[in-house]
């Protein structure tokens, strides 16, 4: 008789951090992963297109795109086109940070994970080399995870829907190297802010420069297509 597999739920935003996480749930743990995606109002569609192209290289049982407005709300460089995107580091949380973005991602997974009776919930959420989000700590999954304990109807029957972040304390060169292992195509993947239509990055923002430095720190080829010349320098 076939052993059932766990169920997860993993956010895929179609950059590198989440496609390393969904080859962690789907190749190494074994899980019959469920990837999520959001058409939230950000400045381009290419990451979703990634997206969907992730989760088919990968063998997601399922990829859902849903459609929720951040962009009504703006107040952030990704939803906002009237915000420039940087590109130049500066001090602070950057104007690419989307308010509470992490926290309505993380709740609608839970909501999935519930109806599909997963065990587990996935998110690439970073700590390392990052751009500062407040979303990103493990302060903020901890709370997330408490919550989702007295949120749920698993948890209150004794089986809570476990929050896995397993690139939180990992470098860009390791996630590099770990996805790679796992056999993640991170030229199909897209993290530039300001990717043009067919994904192609600028080279320039913040997303670009910790990308950059991970494959050379990993001493691997940088694969992602460029719309130009790159400074390496």
């Amino acid at each position: 008789m076939a052993i059932e597999r766990q169920r997860a739920v993993v956010l895929l935003s179609g950059g590198m951090d989440s496609a390393t996480c969904l080859a962690l749930a789907a190749r190494r743990d074994g899980c019959e992963s469920h990837a999520l995606s959001f058409d939230y109002g950000q400045r381009h569609r290419a990451e979703l297109d990634a997206a969907a192209v992730v989760a088919r290289q990968l063998g997601a049982r399922e990829h859902r795109i849903m459609r929720i407005d951040l962009g009504a709300l703006g107040g952030s460089a990704l939803t906002d086109l009237g915000i420039a995107v940087p590109e130049v580091p500066g001090d602070g949380i950057p104007v690419t940070y989307v308010p509470a973005r992490n926290a309505v991602f993380l709740s609608f997974a839970l909501a999935w994970a519930e109806v599909l009776d997963a065990d587990f919930l996935y998110s690439g959420v970073n700590a390392v080399d990052y751009s500062g989000y407040p979303d990103c700590r493990p302060e903020f999954i901890a709370a997330f995870q408490a919550m989702a304990n007295l949120a749920t109807c698993r948890a209150v029957e004794g089986r809570p829907i476990v929050l896995r972040t397993p690139l939180m304390s990992l470098g860009k060169a390791e996630i590099i190297r770990l996805g790679s292992g796992l056999g993640v195509d991170f030229a199909a993947t897209v993290s530039c802010y300001q990717a043009d239509a067919s994904g192609a990055a600028c080279g320039a923002c913040d997303a670009c420069r910790l990308r950059q430095a991970g494959f050379a720190a990993a001493g691997l080829p940088d694969v992602t297509r460029y719309r130009g010349p790159v400074d390496s320098g």
